[in-house]
């Protein structure tokens, strides 16, 4: 399928069924979460902090975790299998909160459900998943928004707007990507023995069956089976904003290394990894290590007008000039509410999201080719118009 920006975001408009199931501004939007570990539970519960929304279902393979999301929730039904939990029709929307390996098939399920999706970030495990969730979305016609928050962040609106499309930070050709991490710690092992309210082989999914592991299924992210560890995890969010700001499409080409520290139960994610991307007009950066006193997190823009660093809370621009007096402004607050609160109000209007399917499944791409290329311990040239890896 080829992600053409222009085709993804037109074509869609709503329908009488989907206007008539959350048709008043006082009426509850009925909310299901899929997947109810640590992240799942707090994006609920900036859900929940919205008065038009109320959690009626949550499914987990795992029952201690349900059984803590019902402690906030307890007049929410509780499942094990998310497709039980979309035959319910008091749910109008889903949170998917689930491991990186399940993205595509409980996004495309709950979209085949008639239900609106937000799904946590990265969009999905493999490069192929992404067109068959776009296509999901525009033939159901559901509202999927991917938890991409910097979609929806003043601070990144805001720098966006007064310094790169105003044209202050000029043409820029080189972007750096950080999110660092503290010095490495010291492994400890999990215990060995699987809880009997755990489903290790839903668990697993469309991943190939291997034994039950306990790192595994309480470190997923250590495992490349299950996800592409640092690169997909903090690397989705950093290549999205990059799209975000200076245009939405894939890279040429991609090449990444990177190294393990510790590789004991199997683990194979690196817990250092580098990346370097090729658009058309510009060279991205991408780096995530585990290190001592760590580069602080952020994207660096170099324009031939001046220097533009931002992360979740803070810009700073630097015009050129050696005495050039520095703008900062400061955000506080967690920039996830706002992302929630424009899924909330796409589900009512129809409209889409900020944080969009089509736009994630072309950023997805680079950290993805990232992973490729770590794997394969090549370059990576990437046909976008065609989602394809052209042979060496």
């Amino acid at each position: 399928m080829m992600l053409n920006r222009r085709k993804m975001l037109t074509g869609v408009a709503a329908s009488a069924l989907s206007y008539s199931r959350i048709a008043g501004a006082n009426d509850k939007i009925g909310l299901g979460l899929i997947g109810a570990g640590g992240r799942g539970r707090s994006v609920m519960e900036t859900f929940r902090r919205n008065a038009d929304v109320e959690v009626r279902a949550v499914c987990d393979i795992y029952g201690a975790r349900v059984s803590e999301a019902l402690l906030k929730v307890p007049s929410a039904r509780a499942f094990a299998e998310h497709e039980k939990l979309l035959e319910m029709k008091e749910v109008d929307a889903v949170l998917i909160g689930s491991p990186d390996h399940w993205h595509r098939n409980h996004t495309v399920d709950a979209m085949a459900a008639g239900k609106d999706v937000y799904c946590e970030k990265p969009l999905c495990r493999t490069i192929d998943e992404a067109p068959a969730m776009v296509q999901s979305a525009r033939r159901t016609g559901r509202i999927c928004q991917i938890g991409l928050q910097q979609r929806s962040g003043e601070v990144y609106l805001e720098a966006r707007e007064r310094f790169v499309l105003s044209g202050q930070l000029g043409k820029v050709r080189w972007v750096e990507c950080v999110w660092n991490d503290g010095p490495p710690r010291a492994y400890t092992r999990p215990a060995s023995e699987k809880p009997a309210d755990l489903d290790w082989m839903r668990f697993l999914g469309p991943v190939r069956y291997r034994d039950w592991n306990p790192r595994t299924y309480f470190n997923f992210r250590a495992f490349l089976d299950f996800n592409g560890g640092r690169m997909t995890d903090f690397g989705h969010h950093w290549l999205d904003t990059v799209h975000m700001f200076l245009g939405e499409t894939a890279p040429s080409s991609a090449v990444a290394a990177g190294t393990q520290f510790d590789a004991q139960d199997g683990k194979d994610a690196p817990d250092i990894i580098s990346a370097l991307f090729e658009y058309p007009d510009f060279v991205v950066s991408f780096q995530s290590a585990i290190v001592g006193n760590p580069l602080p997190y952020g994207v660096t823009f170099y324009g031939d007008q001046g220097k533009l660093f931002l992360n979740r809370n803070s810009y700073v621009f630097t015009p050129p000039g050696k005495d050039a007096e520095p703008i900062r402004k400061d955000f506080p607050g967690d920039i996830t509410a706002s992302h929630v609160r424009n899924f909330l109000d796409c589900c009512r209007s129809r409209a889409l999201p900020k944080g969009d399917v089509a736009l994630a499944a072309v950023s997805i791409q680079p950290p993805l080719l990232a992973v490729q290329s770590y794997l394969e311990k090549r370059r990576m040239r990437f046909d976008a118009a065609h989602n394809l890896v052209l042979p060496e």
